[in-house]
Parts: C-alpha cells; sequence; structure tokens
C-alpha cells in the first residue's frame, strides 16, 4: 500500500474535466495523485490484452513513444501487458501518462507494477474514483474503461482477444463518439481476434502513427534523437532496420551494398548503443 498525496476533485467543480462530465455516468469524484494537469492535455488511451504477443507488445511501444516524442499524453490502465508497456514507453520517451485505476490510488495492482506506479506518480498522474485504500473489485476494473476512454481524445487497441478487456474500452469510447483505432494483427493469433473484429465492425486501422497524430491536429515530424550523432554508415543501416520491422543481415547487404564484414561490424555496434537488437537470425530496431 501506498500513501501518496493526493487532491479530489467533485464533479460540480470547476476544475472537473469538461470531457468526463459529458460521458455517461461520470464519476461523481476524482482522486487525483501526481500532476493533474495532465487532465487537461491532449491525449490518446492505449489499451490491450493482458495475454500479450513479442508483436503487440512492440507495438504499443513505438505507438507510446511516437505519442510521447509528440507531446501528447498516453493514457491506460495499468494492466499487465500492453498498458504497461504504452505506460513505460511514454515514460522512456520523457513523454507524460496518465493510469486509470480500478483500485484506491494507494493500492498497487498488480504489484509487479510498484515501481512502474511510484515513476508515474513522479512524473505523470494517477486517476481513480475510489476511496484511497480500496482494493478493486472484479466490476471496478471494466468499470474504469470509462474514464480511460472519457479522457482521451482518441482510443488505440492494440491486442485484444476476443473477450479482452480492451474491448469494454473500446466500446465506452463508441458510446462516447470517440475514434477507435485498431492494429491489425495476424488472423491466426488469439491476441488479434478482437482488433480485426473491430476493423470489421468499422474501427480504424492503424496503419501509420502519423495518422492518427495529424488527425490530432497535430504536425507529426518523425524524429529519433538516438541517430543524431551516429556515422553515415550506421544511420544508413538502422534506417534500413528501421523501415524493415526485422531484416536479415543478407537484406540488409542487398539493400545497402555494404560488406558483409563491415554490416556485422556495425550491427554490433548499433546493438551495444541500443539502437538495433538482434535474435533468431534477424536483426530489429531497438525501441
Amino acid at each position: 500500500m501506498n500513501n501518496y498525496k493526493y487532491e479530489v476533485i467533485d464533479c460540480d467543480s470547476e476544475a472537473y474535466p469538461n470531457k468526463l462530465k459529458e460521458i455517461e455516468n461520470p464519476p461523481k469524484k476524482l482522486y487525483l495523485a501526481g500532476d493533474i494537469s495532465l487532465l487537461y492535455t491532449e491525449s490518446v488511451a492505449i489499451v490491450g490484452s493482458r495475454k500479450f504477443t513479442a508483436y503487440g507488445r512492440e507495438i504499443s511501444q513505438i505507438i507510446a513513444k511516437e505519442l510521447a516524442t509528440s507531446s501528447i499524453t498516453v493514457v491506460s490502465g495499468m494492466a499487465l501487458g500492453i498498458d504497461t508497456f504504452a505506460h513505460e514507453a511514454s515514460l522512456k520517451a520523457n513523454g507524460k501518462t496518465i493510469a486509470v485505476l480500478g483500485t484506491g490510488i494507494n493500492m498497487v495492482y498488480p504489484a509487479s507494477n510498484r515501481g512502474l506506479m511510484e515513476e508515474i506518480y513522479n512524473k505523470g498522474l494517477i486517476i481513480s474514483e475510489y476511496e484511497p485504500d480500496f482494493s478493486g473489485s472484479k466490476f471496478t476494473f471494466p468499470l474504469r474503461n470509462r474514464i480511460i476512454s472519457g479522457i482521451s481524445s482518441k482510443v488505440v487497441i492494440v491486442e485484444a482477444g476476443a473477450k479482452s478487456g480492451a474491448l469494454i474500452t473500446a466500446n465506452y469510447a463508441i458510446e462516447q463518439g470517440k475514434d477507435v483505432y485498431s492494429v491489425p494483427g495476424n488472423i491466426n493469433s488469439y491476441a488479434s481476434i478482437g482488433t480485426n473484429e473491430l476493423i470489421n465492425d468499422g474501427a480504424i486501422p492503424l496503419i501509420n502513427i502519423g495518422d492518427l497524430i495529424s488527425n490530432l491536429g497535430i504536425e507529426y515530424v518523425e524524429n529519433d534523437i538516438r541517430l543524431k550523432d551516429l556515422s553515415e554508415e550506421e544511420t544508413r543501416i538502422a534506417k534500413v532496420v528501421k523501415e524493415a520491422g526485422e531484416i536479415t543481415a543478407d537484406e540488409i547487404y542487398r539493400k545497402t551494398g555494404y560488406e558483409m564484414s563491415k554490416i556485422n561490424s556495425i550491427t554490433t555496434i548499433l546493438e551495444i548503443k541500443g539502437i538495433l537488437r538482434s535474435y533468431g537470425g534477424k536483426i530489429y530496431y531497438e525501441i
């Protein structure tokens, strides 16, 4: 249990966010711990399944990072899986994030996210509609999803099984008149059943993160400061890997014409610098 300093905003207060006043069944009170100014910033929700795949983890991190570098607050529910990756990637990119809880703000759930919750308290905002020491129930976690979508301008569903709680957030967003973006996934993956069905039902396929940011009225500028001090050859290989998503050394050779010894040397250097990673015979751009 934590003992965070917090403020309480009643629904009839001028400080109560207008976005929440407009939803059905708005919280009567908001318990807030952290940077309250984030309530009034441009924000996007990123949610998904606790049962994630490597694909879902990587995509949630990419989206959160790009939103953060565009000064857009990332909202999620601090659940295991996609929610956690979204919060972490936003903070890692020096962005802002809001965690909406199904418990009181003094309760850490899941317990493994204690460190993450502490970081959000210090650098972001924690929100709950429940008394600080309330431990939560099976009803409060789905119910908090209306707040996640309510304070967000757009909602992104990264991965969702057929009965994922992330679909509850999507339904709330639709009811609230919000755009729902869904990340297309492998049709054979359990984790993409819900997201693919959302697209079939009219959700916007998230193909390019720039489109999402531009639709918020914000100019999207792709920027990676880690590439700033690289040599010309290092930058070339890093960009080839980033554009491909996953690639082999042979494919890098075909795209760049560099000798294989040089490719192996540079990719090793870029791994040490934390820009690339490799396993299973393929090379990946590190989030």
